[in-house]
């Protein structure tokens, strides 16, 4: 099996490689460069995200003097970058350093003058890296609503939904602060679809939603009654009818992208993009894998290529994350009803799934009898939610450490030909 773990590991860095930011936005800038400031005005770069760091580091290389750059990224991707201020807040569930960078962003904002111009370098995670409470609510209020969201099974639209409705900064609220001065924004898309108001909660976009319809969706998912009593008064007046001000949004990246990548990297393979929508419930996605596995032609080899974004659905206390999570139900429904050597991959291209240092999961026909080889038992780990145990038991983790970039989620399977 070690050819097969070596090409779907292949196939997963042309992914991570094609979702480079800072190649993304020195291809974007260098196709339309920027217009020079008016007289007497500066550029405020502002970066936000767990790419935050490269796309910074790109754009210092093509925006002149005078200037001012703030950067809010991961802990994992901190790093010290000469000509800004490099600042994280916490991911997935904000804490009060996330609440002290999204004091740091509207104290950077508050500086814009109406000659200045404001470059916005947008990329997924920001919204739990960057966060400011709407009016009436607390830190705990809102990382109380995202534990609530983090299980609930909700799709990562209806969550940012609900999470703009929450901000003083999502939702097109940094417009508001960086009112009057022109914003432009790079984005390197998370969100399967590319729709610009779910990445990082759609910062200088429009937002998805009403606090009606965010109060509807908690209640389908059933976290209503249990959020704070704080955020069910906020969503329950009614919404701010002023107009936001404009901004230039240009997107910069995809899963797409890195999908094609993928395909074009798997030479000598019965290559083909399956779905760039594997999303919903982890369970349902390892029947649609298992579906196309189960339908793909056996007399070659052959290489199906998913990309989306799925949900877990929290019944225990385990540790893992939905890469780590799918690839444990494929191993499980795999062993099964596959026959043949096969391999399959699912990963994060920030290279960090939930709250562990994995990328995610990589399993075989062998996976669910070397966790039980290795003394654990599957069936339990995977209803207590603690697929990284039981794929670290295996020697079945995805370790990159962090990548830079996030563009979700990409998965192959892969099959010998009979």
């Amino acid at each position: 099996m070690s050819d097969l773990r070596k090409t779907a590991l292949a196939l997963f860095s042309a992914a991570v490689e094609r979702a480079d930011p800072a190649h993304a936005l020195r291809q974007q800038l260098a196709q339309a460069p920027l217009a020079p400031v008016p007289d007497g005005g500066r550029s405020l770069i502002l970066a936000v995200g767990k790419a935050a760091i490269p796309m910074m580091r790109e754009a210092l290389d093509h925006i002149p003097e005078p200037r001012a750059a703030l950067v809010v990224t991961n802990p994992e991707n901190l790093c010290d970058l000469p000509g800004a201020k490099v600042m994280a807040g916490s991911h997935p569930v904000p804490d009060e350093a996330s609440a002290t960078a999204g004091r740091a962003v509207m104290d950077f904002l508050a500086q814009a003058a109406p000659q200045d111009r404001v470059i916005a370098l947008i990329s997924g995670g920001g919204s739990a890296l960057m966060v400011a409470p709407a009016p009436g609510l607390t830190l705990a209020d809102k990382s109380e609503v995202g534990r609530l969201l983090l299980a609930s099974g909700l799709e990562i639209n209806e969550m940012n939904l609900i999470r703009q409705q929450l901000s003083d900064l999502k939702g097109g609220g940094l417009l508001r602060h960086a009112a009057p001065a022109a914003v432009t924004t790079y984005i390197l898309s998370d969100v399967i679809g590319d729709d610009l108001r779910a990445i990082a909660s759609g910062p200088t976009v429009s937002p998805i939603g009403t606090k009606a319809e965010a109060r509807a969706v908690m209640e389908r998912a059933a976290i209503w009654a249990d959020a704070p009593e704080a955020v069910r008064a906020h969503l329950s007046l009614p919404d701010d009818d002023v107009a936001l001000p404009e901004a230039e949004n240009i997107l910069i990246g995809s899963n797409r992208h890195s999908l094609s990548a993928m395909k074009d990297a798997a030479s000598g393979w019965e290559a083909q993009i399956v779905s760039d929508h594997l999303t919903g419930d982890v369970a349902e996605a390892a029947q649609t894998v298992l579906d196309a596995a189960s339908n793909a032609p056996s007399d070659k080899p052959v290489a199906l290529i998913f990309g989306g974004e799925t949900t877990v659905r929290l019944n225990g206390t385990g540790v893992g994350g939905r890469n780590q999570e799918l690839a444990l139900r494929v191993a499980r429904l795999g062993a099964e009803r596959l026959s043949g050597d096969w391999l399959f991959l699912s990963g994060g291209t920030d290279g960090r799934d939930g709250p562990t240092d994995a990328a995610g999961g990589i399993v075989g026909p062998d996976t669910w009898q070397a966790i039980r080889d290795a003394g654990q038992d599957p069936e339990a780990l995977l209803a207590n939610n603690d697929s990284y145990a039981a794929l670290k038991a295996a020697d079945a983790l995805v370790m990159t450490g962090g990548t830079g970039t996030n563009v979700a989620d990409v998965q192959v399977f892969l099959r010998k030909a009979d």
